[in-house]
């Protein structure tokens, strides 16, 4: 939502507010004699400011910006309400505070006549004024959250299906089914059982890619069980077993990453590394800590820059779609000219979906 906007709702709501204020003193000063107690020269709209504006804006933007972000975001609905009643008392008392100021000695203020009566009478008023418009502050903070979260679901849920396409047409394209059918043909006269094994792990990816990916998050155990299928699948296409070297660190139980974060990103080393020979020809590296994730990943390459493309993912899809998913993410490219590199940091705890 844009600032001009926000800026309408604010300035339409307070020229309602300030409307309706009027209204009801208009209707107050009617049957009234002119020039008496409240209603004596400018007195009237000194009051009516005082009585009517100073409770509203103090209620309306501690509950907009204070009481909002603190405990009704954070779903504290009993400490919400308890320092809803609190703070709308404060603001009242600040009201009554600026009438003394201004010293109205017909008003009959407990600083001018000794008397507490009235004060309390008029404090309890302007509790009740700077309750309601914090009620409404709340009302409209949370119409504004709802209307960019709804965006941003559907900024998300946009990106969300372009990714599921692109990684649909590179993950599961008839050219990876196929050399990797073949491959386990070959293997079924040699080794029946490796053949069968393999052909479960790759049973276990088109189940994972068919059906796994359409939540939000996913257990980070999941998408790692994937990336180890599919690393093992693309060993079959090489005569050395050191081609790849996946290293892992720190425990995955309990924790969850959004579907298809790290897949693109290995699944374009492979895709530059084709043709490359010798150990360790791709290296990759997982640490888990303290609901931090550390990914990097690293090819050699011959001649093609691989920093084009991510799997039918654009580099600018990529970062948008972390940004959105994951709005503190750090993303890193790095080419020495012979090795390509993506550093990845991710924590887990800052889902956006969330925390937004």
């Amino acid at each position: 939502m844009s600032k001009s906007v926000l800026a309408l709702i604010h300035i339409g709501y307070w020229l309602l507010y300030l409307l309706l204020m009027l209204l009801f003193f208009i209707f107050m000063r009617i049957g009234v004699e002119p020039g008496k107690g409240i209603f004596e020269g400018n007195k009237y709209y000194i009051f009516f400011g005082a009585f009517t504006v100073v409770p509203a804006v103090f209620g309306f933007y501690t509950f907009y910006t204070v009481l909002f972000s603190r405990f009704l975001s954070r779903k504290k609905i009993l400490l919400l309400f308890l320092m809803g009643f609190l703070s709308a008392y404060a603001c009242g008392l600040i009201g009554v505070l600026f009438m003394v100021l201004l010293s109205f000695a017909d008003l009959g203020l407990p600083m001018l006549n000794k008397e507490w009566t009235p004060a309390l009478e008029l404090s309890i008023v302007t509790f009740i004024i700077a309750l309601l418009n914090g009620g409404m502050g709340l009302i409209i903070r949370g119409f504004i959250r709802w209307y960019i979260e709804l965006k941003w679901k559907e900024e998300l849920s946009k990106k969300n299906f372009e990714t599921e396409l692109a990684l649909v047409k590179s993950q599961l394209d008839p050219h990876f089914l196929f050399n990797t059918i073949n491959n386990i043909d070959v293997l079924i006269g040699k080794d029946a059982d490796k053949a069968s094994a393999y052909l479960n792990k790759l049973s276990e990816m088109m189940r994972f890619m068919l059906y796994e990916t359409k939540t939000d998050k996913i257990p980070l155990q999941k998408e790692l069980d994937y990336l180890q299928r599919y690393i093992d699948l693309q060993k079959i296409r090489h005569a050395d077993l050191n081609f790849v070297h996946f290293e892992r660190r720190g425990e995955a139980e309990e924790l969850e990453i959004a579907p298809m974060v790290l897949i693109p990103l290995v699944e374009n080393a492979f895709k530059f590394a084709d043709g490359v020979k010798g150990k360790e020809a791709i290296v990759l590296r997982i640490n888990i800590e303290n609901e931090h994730l550390y990914f990097n990943c690293s090819n050699r390459y011959l001649s093609v820059r691989p920093q084009t493309r991510f799997g039918g993912l654009g580099n600018s899809l990529m970062a948008k779609r972390l940004d959105l998913l994951y709005p503190h993410a750090e993303l890193q490219f790095s080419d020495d000219g012979a090795r390509y590199a993506v550093n990845l940091i991710l924590n887990l705890a800052q889902h956006a979906l969330y925390h937004h």
